[in-house]
């Protein structure tokens, strides 16, 4: 059973706390500072979109470098390896996976003004001169704070990300079977409520 970030939207307030521990966890630990989860906006609801850390991760799979590897935690990308291809990004079933770009330092890697174009539709379009790209994606904190977990599931005010895995999916998967048991008996009451009321 793949363990991964999974979000109540219900609960979640569209504040991004969850971004900025995110960031601030990897910045401190020397890798890239984009948060590896995503906020969702739309005028009903709110939610963060994370790896689900797939059982099949097509992203290793079509890794041209095998920056992508599974460790015991979680599925993690080597920000030194990563060719920045997008591949994996493209391929991901959950858009759980995006480009971020470092300045690179340099005589090779100045960065040159280019004239503006307009910015493309996706940010898997967009490209700068003198850019290192790299893909970034979440990690569970395991490559850097394997004790601490996700940084994210405890910066969130509301609650709303917590950690799924086969024991928070089984008490998920009862609750909901008991609310499903229980609406089943109330349609069945009223429906014989309903059968006596005409007869």
């Amino acid at each position: 059973m793949n363990t991964f970030i999974a979000i109540e939207p219900e609960r979640c307030i569209g504040c991004g706390t969850c971004q900025a521990a995110c960031s601030e966890g990897h910045r401190r630990a020397g890798l890239q500072a984009e948060p590896r989860l995503a906020l969702v906006y739309t005028s009903q609801v709110s939610a963060a979109v994370t790896c689900h850390q797939c059982e099949g991760a097509p992203c290793l799979a079509v890794c041209p470098v095998d920056a992508i590897t599974r460790t015991e935690e979680a599925i993690v990308v080597s920000e030194q390896t990563c060719i920045g291809c997008k591949l994996c990004a493209i391929v991901c079933p959950f858009g759980a996976i995006h480009p971020s770009g470092t300045p690179i330092s340099g005589v090779v890697g100045t960065s040159f003004a280019t004239p503006s174009q307009p910015r493309g539709t996706s940010p898997l379009l967009a490209w700068d001169i003198g850019v290192y790209t790299c893909a970034v994606k979440c990690d569970l904190c395991s490559t850097y704070d394997p004790e601490g977990g996700p940084h994210c599931v405890k910066a969130c005010p509301t609650n709303a990300l917590y950690v799924r895995d086969a024991t928070t999916l089984t008490g998920i998967r009862k609750d909901k079977m008991k609310a499903a048991a229980s609406a089943n008996e109330i349609m069945m009451s009223r429906a014989s409520n309903e059968g006596g009321t005409h007869a």
